[in-house]
């Protein structure tokens, strides 16, 4: 994983529960693309439609809330998302997102200092974010050696598959 991540934005609000996330009635669905494809419906149904390969989901506060099922951080993934900043998730997606090889920060009140579409550059390392568009920089919340080891792993499978295999050998 790289420790900078560029990607066009998309803005959404507080409180979206991982149902807005993806949605129940969609569980059945096993085709990595096609969960994707339904991602946030819940909010708007043209935004994974719409959403850059890539791109960077901004929201407020409580982002993720809801239920523990690992199906909101697993559609972000496959929509193209690489990373989620906002003021504050629900602690069980946070850990789901990490595990999972989705980035989850902590930015507070970037959502008001920003808009659909800019570009954003998240510095993993420096515990920033910048708006192309404008050059401001803004801080954000450095994520744990634990977390950067699992992200960098490409999520906690893989990291515990490596540490076995080095194991026995």
């Amino acid at each position: 994983m790289k420790t900078k991540l560029s990607g066009k934005i998309i803005v959404v609000g507080d409180n979206i529960d991982t149902d807005q996330i993806y949605p129940g009635r969609f569980l059945a669905i096993t085709d990595p693309k096609e969960i994707g494809s339904h991602c946030l419906c819940g909010v708007d149904e043209s935004i994974a439609a719409n959403f850059p390969q890539g791109g960077i989901v901004v929201a407020g506060r409580n982002f993720g809330c809801g239920s523990s099922r690992e199906h909101a951080p697993i559609a972000l993934l496959n929509m193209g998302a690489s990373a989620i900043l906002a003021d504050s998730f629900a602690r069980i997606f946070f850990r789901n997102a990490v595990n999972l090889g989705l980035v989850p920060v902590i930015c507070k009140g970037i959502r008001d200092k920003v808009k659909d579409g800019q570009t954003l550059t998240l510095d993993l390392e420096a515990g920033t974010v910048t708006v192309q568009e404008t050059g401001e920089v803004l801080p954000c919340e450095k994520l744990g050696d634990q977390a950067m080891k699992i992200l960098e792993a490409g999520g906690i499978k893989p990291l515990m598959r490596a540490r076995f295999a080095k194991e026995e050998k």
